[in-house]
């Protein structure tokens, strides 16, 4: 059997590492805003659509709902979202933003552009990038159903 490579020699290392390096990045901004970088997801969702379900919001973040519940509380009691329980099946928890949550969207402007300062690359570059990581995430999540 083949000896694993060095760890700087595999892509899941690296997208890995890459991915937390973002979230530290982004994370004295987030602490300003009074969110962490799942609820952050969880608003950008919801920015994108809004009145998502839970399962919803889980599904477009690739996460299962059990993860996403407990964001959406703590973004409730902050004041960003409401619950509401769906009349026709009390299993399907509908979210909305709030006017605070709405209003949250243009203070989160400034991560886009601290990523593109921090990283040195230029808007193309890292579009190029986003897309072949994105292409590679459809592929393998398509492989694993």
């Amino acid at each position: 059997m083949p000896a694993a490579l060095p760890l700087d020699d595999q892509l899941c290392f690296s997208l890995y590492a890459t991915s937390m390096a973002i979230t530290r990045a982004y994370k004295p901004m987030l602490d300003r805003l009074g969110i962490t970088y799942p609820q952050y997801l969880v608003l950008h969702a919801l920015w994108e659509q809004d009145g998502r379900t839970v399962g919803a919001i889980a599904q477009r973040l690739a996460l299962e709902s059990s993860t996403i519940t407990p964001l959406v509380k703590r973004l409730e009691v902050a004041g960003f979202v409401t619950r509401e329980r769906n009349p026709d099946d009390e299993r399907q928890v509908r979210v909305r933003l709030t006017g605070r949550g709405a209003a949250m969207r243009e203070e989160c402007g400034c991560l886009a552009e601290s990523l593109l300062e921090r990283a040195g690359m230029g808007v193309d570059q890292l579009a190029a990038l986003n897309r072949q990581v994105q292409a590679l995430q459809h592929a393998l999540s398509a492989s694993t159903r």
